[in-house]
């Protein structure tokens, strides 16, 4: 609905706790009518309990600072009418105008449900249209009503949903006598949350005494007006639903459900969902990756044969070229593990995991609804950490917000490919069973394992007194839209080539220049004493010149940053190369392989620019002809990579959302402690 509104292709569910903020385009309702249309999160009442709730209860009651609605587009579900209803009615009462959308309109009737349109319009006193977005149906007459509305040809009912009065007369007067303009059901809302709206501390005391004065009880008032409401909704419902005997035959949702939510067939084919998950990412992305990676190796190998020798044609090539190289060829697999995401998304089974996992979630502290930020921690921590708003337990918000960092984001994915890549070899067993797609899904399952034991021993440190529910709405089972698949597809693909690819080809231009320059007297005497070792040695000067060039490297500035932080990282198989990737790395993770090209480039000869980065890592050796990147060492630095905190951009949402430096910080320190530990056990082990 928003995306058709606004033209935007924003990736939001249908369910509450999938937004959890306000998103925000404009659109041309009419030619004569522009429009603002912000889309809430999703509520089933007015009386907010988690985060996400709070963003649509301050918008709706006119204290958000920067919003205030003019109108009410309300999104309801008519295969759940009688929940819905209820927040109906509530926005009705304060007063604003409002335009019902009725979706899932053939879900209802597949269960037998007929609702009389016309007679529910006469009851709630607002217009209502029936649409389908998915089929492009009442779309247009929904814009119509819409100008309608705006042209105040449809007012807010002239009377109220319940008799707001009653529940409260005294207070609802006083309140009304400072806000005259207000309904009396937002006075009834002022006396409950005013601690949270837009008052001054006069005004803030000004109804705390009319609540002291009046005994106002908020507990016992909220509980007679749902009473209320559902008494009026059930009356409402008798007169205008016709709803199918309930001892019908199940639908085909239930008989679904009784297989995918099997206490036993449910894990087992979760797990085969994923596998088939990540062994895709490889059997799909395999032909893609290896043609960009073969065009960017030939077209280098061209640049490097066509182009005179000086510096603009050095960071050409082995500057914007290598960094350039580091962000296409991940591309397919970011796509492929996107797309398939969106169809689990689309088709309903996404809120399925989350039932299936509470029962082992709640023995680490946490519940359901932490699954949602842990999965969505697959696409980028980010938003995911954002999601967590819709957990009301403090506590278990917290525990999800400290441990999701810890799921394998997208920024992993590149780093993960290209070391499985190096050391994995690409075997594949009973003709379908990928080693690669093994061990990446293996890297998954290791940091939501990792994730599940760390939320565990910090439940014991984080105290808390509330009590936790699990309240979840299981979508209707639908097939996939491509469309949607597609674009997100095309969205995530775009994001990384725009937003991680700017930080990588910055870094990668960065790190040119360090790896390229140095101490003048420093780079001076290596390129003095290898001249004079060519000059008595001339039939060594090809060899000569590769030493010249490495000596030059590890001289440079980064050279001599890498060297510094050689000994720390040393126990883990690590040379300064990769402790150079490991700081750029807190930028961005996906950083590493730009890191990587740069590194491996500069200092190469000509003849070899037409190598791909792989070959140039594989071939990587030690001061004592050792390869670098052996078996220890590659699974030593994927062990790290999938649990090191190496994501500034992470930290600052933690800090956003916990309003102190103390959590964030917490979460760097275990999680980099952590990550050097595991990865020290790791290279011990294969060493």
């Amino acid at each position: 609905m928003f995306n058709y509104l606004t033209g935007l292709n924003q990736q939001v569910g249908n369910f509450p706790g999938v937004t959890v903020d306000k998103k925000m385009g404009q659109s041309k309702i009419t030619p004569g009518l522009n429009a603002t249309v912000i889309d809430l999160p999703g509520s089933y009442s007015l009386y907010p309990k988690r985060s996400d709730e709070w963003v649509a209860y301050k918008v709706l009651l006119n204290q958000d600072e920067t919003i205030k609605p003019d109108m009410v587009l309300l999104v309801a579900d008519a295969s759940n009418l009688k929940r819905n209803l209820l927040f109906c009615s509530q926005i009705i009462d304060l007063g604003i105008p409002v335009v019902v959308a009725l979706t899932m309109m053939d879900i209802a009737k597949r269960k037998g449900t007929q609702i009389d349109i016309s007679g529910l319009e006469r009851e709630l006193g607002v217009p209502i249209v029936q649409i389908n977005p998915r089929k492009n149906k009442g779309l247009e007459q929904l814009k119509k009503i819409i100008e309608q509305s705006a042209e105040n040809l449809y007012q807010p009912p002239a009377r109220d949903f319940i008799d707001n009065t009653a529940l409260a007369e005294n207070a609802i007067e006083k309140v009304k006598d400072h806000y005259p303009e207000i309904s009396n059901y937002t006075a009834i809302h002022y006396l409950i949350n005013h601690e949270h709206f837009l008052l001054d501390d006069g005004m803030q005391d000004t109804i705390e005494q009319i609540e002291i004065d009046n005994k106002f009880n908020p507990t016992k008032t909220q509980a007679e007006e749902i009473m209320q409401r559902y008494g009026h909704i059930k009356h409402i419902m008798q007169q205008t639903v016709v709803e199918a005997d309930p001892l019908q035959k199940a639908m085909f949702n239930e008989r679904l459900d009784d297989i995918l939510l099997h206490r036993r067939w449910g894990y087992i084919i979760l797990l085969v969902v994923l596998f088939l998950l990540f062994q895709s990412v490889f059997w799909v992305a395999k032909y893609p990756m290896d043609g960009i990676e073969w065009i960017f190796g030939e077209f280098g190998g061209f640049l490097s044969n066509a182009l005179p020798v000086g510096w603009w044609s050095d960071l050409l090539i082995n500057g914007v070229l290598a960094g350039l190289s580091g962000i296409i060829i991940f591309i397919p697999q970011i796509m492929i593990l996107f797309g398939l995401i969106t169809v689990l998304e689309d088709t309903g089974y996404m809120a399925r995991i989350s039932f299936l996992t509470d029962k082992l979630m709640r023995k680490v502290g946490l519940n359901g609804k932490s699954v949602m930020p842990m999965i969505s921690g697959f696409a980028c921590a980010v938003p995911a950490i954002m999601s967590a708003r819709n957990i009301e337990n403090k506590k278990e918000r917290l525990l999800t917000i400290m441990i999701t960092p810890l799921m394998s984001c997208s920024a992993r994915l590149p780093v993960y490919t290209i070391l499985i890549a190096l050391v994995i070899p690409s075997k594949v067993y009973f003709g379908f069973l990928s080693l690669q797609g093994l061990v990446m899904m293996g890297l998954y399952l290791m940091g939501t394992v990792m994730a599940l034991i760390v939320a565990w021993v910090m439940k014991w440190f984080i105290k808390s007194t509330e009590r936790s529910f699990f309240i979840l709405e299981l979508p209707t089972y639908r097939a996939p839209r491509w469309k949607n698949a597609f674009t997100t597809m095309i969205e995530k693909a775009k994001i990384f080539v725009f937003d991680a690819g700017k930080v990588i080809m910055m870094i990668s231009l960065l790190l040119w220049g360090l790896s390229t320059y140095g101490p003048k007297q420093k780079m001076a005497n290596v390129s003095a004493k290898y001249e004079q070792l060519i000059k008595e040695n001339p039939q060594q000067a090809a060899e000569l010149n590769k030493q010249r060039k490495t000596e030059l490297l590890q001289s440079s500035f980064a050279g001599t940053l890498g060297k510094a932080i050689e000994p720390a990282i040393r126990p883990l198989g690590y040379d300064w190369k990769i402790g150079i990737a490991l700081i750029t790395s807190f930028a961005a993770r996906e950083v590493f392989v730009g890191t990587m090209a740069t590194l491996y480039s500069v200092g190469e000869d000509a003849d070899s620019n037409n190598n791909t980065l792989r070959e140039k890592m594989a071939a990587a050796v030690r001061a004592d002809g050792t390869k670098v990147y052996n078996l220890a060492t590659g699974l030593s630095l994927l062990i790290f990579y999938v649990l090191a905190m190496q994501c500034m951009s992470t930290l600052a949402v933690v800090k956003r959302e916990t309003r102190t430096w103390k959590w964030p910080m917490i979460q760097l320190v275990y999680m980099t402690g952590l990550a050097y530990l595991m990865s020290w056990l790791t290279y011990i082990i294969f060493v």
